[in-house]
């Protein structure tokens, strides 16, 4: 009986990724559904052996393919190879940053890999693309005065080489988020159907390694001495790493205030709401970083 009721799930998953196969045609909604699309993946692969697997994924693209056609499989191997990695992670019991490392870098190799075959194989360059697009935009929105008479075409290059400066970073968000939304809702599935999966430890005892602040403090020091229009490898460094460091150690603040309720026997709403401003205001990020640095939470834990 248990058997006939993990095969239904199974099937039902497999449905499910077909469903949000499909939804990539459809706009609007293909921007919520694709941060759903490796959860079946992830969640077929860790509870069917490697054969069982595969039996299930070819009626998806099957499907898929005569109702997309190629889009459907290219979007589904993008999207099948970091579930598969999570997955495998999932059954080898691994620690949740290590999954979180692996299908990251997983995720941001393979957009970087298909940046590299469009500029080679159909001599499309898509971050070429992406400046035009922005030039493209600004000269319509000059013309139908919707932009100042002060705008130039030196901010609007400006504005093109900042926003490409800045891929290597909105990349790593985007492959976070993918990975956080699956590694959320994978766990809690797999978790009701018997399979156990580490998750990250609790808000209040998150805690950042030190070395973190001697990066924080160099990549810092480094924004002050280059600059950001000169184009040079370090300031296209300093420009993608700042903001990621400085949300880490916004979440570390986050964790503090976690901390500091449990601490004080808060309500859970206190410290949800201090991370509202703490998200939304950078120098916020300081109070994650002292807590990395100094053990201010000696001082308020009990004894």
């Amino acid at each position: 009986m248990n058997g006939l009721v993990f095969g239904v799930k199974s099937v039902l998953w497999s449905a499910a990724a077909l469903v949000l196969l499909l939804s990539m045609g459809v706009p609007l909604l293909n921007v919520l559904t694709v941060t759903l699309m490796m959860v079946p993946y992830v969640v077929l692969y860790t509870t069917l052996s490697k054969k069982a697997f595969v039996l299930h994924l070819l009626p998806v693209w099957g499907i898929g393919y005569l109702i997309m056609g190629l889009p459907a499989l290219i979007v589904g191997l993008f999207f099948l190879i970091p579930g598969i990695v999570m997955g495998h992670l999932y059954r080898r019991d691994r620690p949740v940053r290590v999954v979180f490392t692996a299908v990251i870098v997983t995720i941001v190799g393979q957009i970087l890999l298909e940046l590299l075959l469009f500029n080679l194989i159909m001599n499309v360059s898509l971050i070429d693309e992406l400046g035009n697009t922005i030039r493209t935009m600004t000269e319509q929105l000059r013309a139908q005065g919707m932009l100042s008479e002060a705008w130039t075409s030196e901010l609007t290059d400006l504005t093109v080489r900042t926003t490409v400066q800045s891929i290597p970073q909105v990349l790593l968000m985007m492959g976070f988020l993918y990975t956080a939304v699956t590694q959320y809702i994978a766990r809690r599935v797999l978790g009701r159907m018997g399979v156990s999966v580490k998750g990250f430890p609790p808000a209040k005892d998150w805690m950042l390694p030190r070395i973190m602040v001697l990066y924080y403090l160099v990549v810092t020091i480094i924004q002050l001495m280059v600059s950001k229009d000169s184009g040079s490898f370090l300031a296209v460094a300093v420009i993608n790493l700042l903001p990621l460091l400085q949300f880490a150690f916004k979440m570390q603040a986050i964790g503090f205030f976690f901390f500091l309720a449990d601490q004080r026997k808060w309500p859970r709403a206190v410290p949800l709401l201090m991370a509202i401003p703490v998200l939304l205001l950078s120098p916020l990020s300081l109070i994650g970083v002292l807590d990395v640095a100094f053990p201010i939470r000696k001082s308020f834990r009990k004894t």
